[in-house]
């Protein structure tokens, strides 16, 4: 029994247990959503690893801002509003799903997701969510773990600026 009792407290107060706060350590995946560019970075390693374009919600406040965490991941996901299978072409959310926690939610409401409307990207139409190609959210789906934090932002400030002050890049 002390063992045990001693094993727990060594990894309760040794070993990280994510998420530690409000930003992320040096060299995490990081995500960062610009409202104002309509522009994502993925953040890895220290540094900005690509910029890709994406949408978000019609309105300013659809798509909430502040740091949230990735809660869910769903390859081909369901797409419950109005009974579509995932990977079926009328699938709005395309073929992928990374849901993140905003506004209290569970990561099944605010997210990160392809889409079936290509042409929609660089645009400000969706209810909330981060629309992406599926290419571009296919290629970073695996890259992107549970516990990954992402800023949804509205600013002029560079990307590499933003990360540096959260945590994500040294």
């Amino acid at each position: 029994m002390a063992q045990m009792l001693a094993a727990l407290l060594t990894v309760l107060f040794v070993y990280p247990i994510w998420p530690l706060g409000p930003n992320p350590l040096p060299g995490d995946t990081f995500i960062i959503i610009n409202k104002k560019t309509n522009e994502m970075a993925f953040i890895d390693e220290n540094r900005v690893q690509t910029v890709l374009s994406v949408a978000t919600g019609k309105s300013e406040e659809l798509t909430p801002e502040g740091v949230f965490t990735v809660t869910v991941k769903a390859a081909q996901p369901y797409y419950r509003k109005k009974n579509i299978p995932g990977g079926h072409p009328d699938n709005p959310l395309g073929s992928r799903w990374i849901g993140f926690d905003a506004k209290a939610t569970d990561g099944r409401v605010y997210g990160l997701h392809g889409t079936n409307d290509p042409a929609s990207i660089g645009k400000y139409v969706s209810n909330g969510c981060i629309r992406l190609q599926n290419e571009g959210i296919e290629s970073l789906y695996p890259f992107i773990p549970l516990g990954t934090k992402v800023l949804i932002t509205s600013t002029d400030r560079p990307f590499t600026e933003l990360g540096i002050e959260y945590g994500a890049i040294q």
